[in-house]
């Protein structure tokens, strides 16, 4: 009988290890630098090597939904996502808003992790719209809508997020355009380094960016 038993806790053993031995671990999120993109994104300007990481996202100040001046060191040492949206839009804006409502839903009791959505049209979305739109959602404390210098927008947009033209993503924006229309939602690590692009109206590809986002917050 104790031969018997043991044979069967050794079976039991042995089949288990096996298992966890053929599951691939994940490893670590990419790190995506300008040259991972299209060779047109890069420009000579864009900022490098800030803190020795490679490219990571410049400095930049605006103003949210409340009025509060959010700059990029409310976000240093934080995971967050960033869009780039404006609150006129009917086609691909709400339905990448309503997304971002479940990444908020999933992570807003963290308290290092932030939303940014940046409009792309400050001429209307001023700080009182912005506090309009963002009720919509039911924005909390750690989702800002920003606006403020239409240049400085999309200087950010274009130099530091690439929101226009990333590798393997889908657009709906134009590079040379004085209007950025993108779908892409941007995963940025707590040292501001790109990890990931994301299209902000598929549910599937939202799904793997909250996956990652958890990820990001448990990386050292």
């Amino acid at each position: 009988m104790k031969k018997t038993w043991f044979l069967v806790v050794f079976l039991i053993i042995g089949v288990s290890v096996t298992y966890y031995l053929q599951i691939p671990e994940e490893g670590m999120l990419p790190v995506i630098n300008p040259t991972d993109l299209e060779p047109e994104m890069v420009d000579p300007d864009v900022l490098i090597d800030r803190k020795g990481y490679g490219h990571t996202i410049g400095d930049f100040s605006f103003l949210d939904q409340n009025g509060q001046r959010i700059s990029n060191e409310d976000i240093d040492d934080k995971v967050f996502v960033a869009e780039y949206f404006f609150t006129t839009c009917g086609s691909i804006c709400p339905i990448m808003n309503e997304e971002m409502t479940r990444v908020h839903e999933m992570y807003k009791s963290q308290e290092d992790f932030r939303i940014l959505s940046f409009t792309v049209h400050p001429e209307v979305d001023t700080v009182a719209q912005m506090k309009r739109y963002s009720e919509k959602y039911n924005a909390g404390p750690k989702w800002h809508f920003l606006t403020g210098d239409k240049s400085k927008l999309y200087e950010l947009a274009r130099k530091s997020f690439f929101v226009l033209k990333p590798a393997e993503a889908k657009n709906l924006g134009d590079v040379g355009s004085d209007f950025i229309h993108t779908n892409n939602f941007v995963l940025v690590d707590r040292t501001r380094r790109i990890r990931g692009y994301y299209d902000g109206t598929r549910t599937a590809s939202v799904d793997s960016l909250m996956h990652d986002i958890g990820r990001l917050l448990e990386e050292e």
